[in-house]
């Protein structure tokens, strides 16, 4: 190699690693910043009142809402999640189970289960979904109605949902899922406090894998048995309590989890309902919130609580975590190409900046600029055309930052909501954070460039999700 290549090839290797290492610190800085928000927030927040204040002082003022479960093959848990559901302290609620076309006994379990009766159900088809095939009803339980529709994919169930409820506020959510007693109670606050600018407020999703659960009710908070289980924990931890509690904070929240959010109906049908034929959904219908607010020039806020809990449970299989995450990323990329305008709008205000800048970072090219880092610099490193610094420096924003951005997101949920009372479990959880920087990140890295080349080719599948079921430890 002439002395002149050696100088190019120098100069080419140096670039890649600054970029790299730009990239990385930009996405840590960001990270951190969502922590100091999060933290910020959770320390000004009024004190949590407990479930009979709580009553008391919200209960005559909070408005009807319909939980809309839309269900797929969900025969092993649908009961317990129904009964979970049906059991909620809520003064005025209904819950909608939307049965998508199920190849398996979920219809026919729910009828046994409550004794079902098809009946005559008018309501608007104001929004587009495949055909409902019938609509039923219990005597005994009249809380609760059960869809039957073709298939058509969540979105087009949650459509579905919206036209058959009735009340002005729906929670959309996974019929998998477990809602802690008080969760819609302390959810719709926002609603109550300011009705008129909050169109919609997320709240947390956490694992169930491993708690004590027996009548749809989470009895103990338990930290998972199974490692992959564990790694979601802490990841659910950084994801909900840290990031979305913090852009919600500036009003730049641009998803809220499918499976617990809380919307207001008139507007979800003003912007045309879930958009069918993604499967990022939920970050969809979000973003579509606030472009209308943001196009008509109205206040409005899109919020997060942190206290109101959902439960769900994790796959606990590589396989069948690697399509969730690949469908989630897929998503995502979905959306950033439908909105991508956003960024350079000003009307859309540090929606466009911090929001949709967020997401090309993390979202477009992380998965690309993370690869290219664990590729090129440690073989430039060991060809001898970079030098130790860089590597260090690439090896420190990788691990170093990693492991201080989840341990102190676990710190945050410990010291202000206090979630695993036992010490044992947090420092199970403690290893666990400082762990999953060291290969499961790494192999989600790999998920997300799948769900990258799935997009890329308009995949539109979403893969198989095996469930055991909530099933109470021996």
């Amino acid at each position: 190699m002439t002395q002149d290549m050696a100088v190019i090839m120098v100069g080419f290797a140096q670039s890649i690693a600054v970029f790299v290492i730009g990239m990385g610190l930009a996405q840590n800085l960001i990270y951190l910043i969502q922590l100091l928000l999060a933290a910020g927030a959770l320390s000004s927040r009024p004190s949590i009142p407990q479930p009979g204040v709580l009553w008391r002082r919200y209960a005559e003022a909070s408005p009807p809402i319909a939980l809309l479960a839309p269900a797929y093959n969900e025969a092993l848990t649908i009961v317990q999640s129904v009964r979970s559901l049906l059991s909620l302290r809520y003064p005025s609620f209904e819950v909608i189970v939307i049965n998508d076309g199920s190849n398996d006994t979920t219809l026919q379990v729910l009828i046994d289960a409550y004794e079902l009766k098809p009946v005559q159900r008018h309501y608007d088809q104001a929004l587009d979904h495949q055909v409902i095939r019938g609509v039923y009803a219990a005597a005994h339980q009249p809380r609760l109605i059960v869809v039957d529709k073709e298939n058509g994919g969540k979105a087009d169930a949650l459509n579905a949902g919206i036209n058959v409820s009735r009340a002005p506020i729906f929670c959309s959510m996974d019929a998998d899922s477990l809602l802690e007693p008080d969760a819609l109670l302390r959810a719709v606050r926002p609603f109550v406090e300011d009705p008129e600018r909050t169109v919609a407020v997320g709240g947390t999703v956490r694992i169930a894998n491993g708690c004590l659960i027996r009548d749809g009710q989470v009895l103990e908070v338990r930290p998972p048995r199974n490692l992959l289980a564990l790694l979601q924990t802490v990841e659910y931890l950084r994801a909900f309590l840290m990031a979305r509690l913090a852009w919600s904070r500036i009003n730049t929240l641009t998803i809220i989890s499918g499976a617990f959010g809380l919307f207001r109906r008139a507007r979800v049908i003003e912007v045309g309902g879930y958009t069918r034929g993604t499967v990022g959904e939920d970050m969809e219908l979000v973003v579509k919130l606030h472009r209308l607010m943001r196009d008509q020039g109205r206040p409005y806020r899109v919020g997060f609580v942190p206290e109101p809990v959902c439960w769900t449970e994790a796959p606990e299989d590589l396989r069948v975590l690697g399509r969730q995450r690949s469908r989630w990323h897929r998503g995502a990329l979905e959306t950033f190409e439908r909105h991508w305008d956003v960024m350079f709008r000003p009307r859309y205000g540090r929606l466009g900046p911090i929001g949709f800048g967020y997401i090309f970072l993390v979202d477009v090219l992380g998965p690309i600029v993370e690869l290219l880092g664990y590729l090129l610099i440690p073989a430039f490193w060991a060809l001898g055309v970079l030098s130790l610094n860089y590597l260090l420096a690439f090896l420190a924003v990788t691990f170093t930052f990693g492991v201080v951005i989840s341990v102190g997101a676990l710190a945050l949920e410990e010291s202000e909501l206090r979630r695993f009372p036992r010490a044992r479990h947090l420092l199970l959880l403690t290893a666990v954070a400082v762990l999953e920087n060291f290969g499961y990140r790494q192999l989600n890295n790999l998920w997300r460039l799948r769900g990258l080349w799935q997009y890329l080719r308009r995949s539109q599948s979403w893969g198989t999700m095996t469930r055991k079921g909530f099933s109470p430890p021996a």
